[in-house]
């Protein structure tokens, strides 16, 4: 069985970039569930705020630079 590096208790708001970022590398893209340590599901939930955060301009779509 795999060990998650995050708590099945966290949830992903849209709102916190600042949280969202750490799952974001250098060019803007979403870092792979096996670098993260998250479960499929929780994935997909950060994968759907991430997308929501850079819809409403929260959070840039490419890095700086």
């Amino acid at each position: 069985m795999k060990k998650f590096k995050v708590s099945p208790k966290t949830i992903f708001d849209y709102r916190n970039p600042k949280q969202l970022s750490r799952y974001v590398d250098a060019f803007g893209r979403i870092e792979p569930m096996g670098k993260n340590g998250l479960s499929a599901r929780q994935q997909r939930q950060l994968a759907v705020a991430i997308k929501r955060a850079r819809h409403l301009g929260l959070l840039a779509f490419v890095a700086e630079g």
